[in-house]
């Protein structure tokens, strides 16, 4: 994607801008059911960024196809960057008025709590104000998340960092395991936008 994304002509007034990163696990496959229901709302716009394990999980053509663009860590530094150009991170962390990383794997969250920076949606979460509203849906299987390292990731990212935890939850897995690991429920991702910013169906949508 050869387009330029700069945040102050890409948010609009009166819009409630949601970010949506998708990382490796298999609740990745929810991501196209997350932006179709939020795209139900009045004065939604959503921009996704997905890390490439993510996208092995779902068609990001399906989300195109909704208007919303995905970017991935090829859109970060193209050929044709210069210096001055906009930092597509940074911009991004600019527009975003929420962040939903939905689902963070187990390798995610480990990179956020040690501030690694090697792809665009860990570089985006590093540059993240403290003041933007963030949202972590862990999504891993069972013995993944009752590591002790797991443990003290979510410590670092809840109480350092200030992000809010969501989940997981127990039921039967990808893997066939049956336990604690999966992501929220995604209509339930999707009531937190709602209810945080009061959003209202629009007239024109399917109920």
């Amino acid at each position: 994607m050869s387009f330029k994304f700069v945040a102050e002509t890409e948010r609009t007034a009166g819009c409630t801008h949601v970010l949506l990163i998708t990382t490796g696990s298999v609740a990745s496959v929810k991501a196209p059911l997350i932006v179709q229901e939020l795209l139900r709302y009045e004065n939604v716009k959503i921009e996704v960024v997905a890390t490439k394990p993510s996208l092995v999980f779902y068609d990001a053509d399906a989300v195109r196809r909704t208007g919303t663009r995905v970017w991935t860590d090829a859109d970060e530094w193209p050929a044709t960057y210069k210096i001055g150009d906009p930092i597509l991170h940074i911009e991004l962390r600019r527009w975003a008025d929420i962040v939903l990383v939905a689902p963070c794997s187990a390798n995610t969250l480990s990179k956020i709590a040690h501030g690694v920076c090697d792809n665009l949606a860990t570089s985006l979460m590093r540059a993240l104000a403290p003041t933007t509203p963030t949202y972590i849906f862990p999504a891993m299987n069972t013995l993944m998340y009752e590591h002790p390292l797991t443990a003290e990731h979510l410590r670092v990212v809840q109480d350092v960092v200030k992000y809010h935890v969501v989940g997981p939850i127990g039921k039967q897995l990808a893997c066939g395991d049956i336990g604690i690991g999966a992501m929220t429920e995604w209509r339930d991702i999707v009531h937190i936008v709602v209810d945080k910013f009061k959003l209202h169906a629009s007239s024109t949508s399917n109920t």
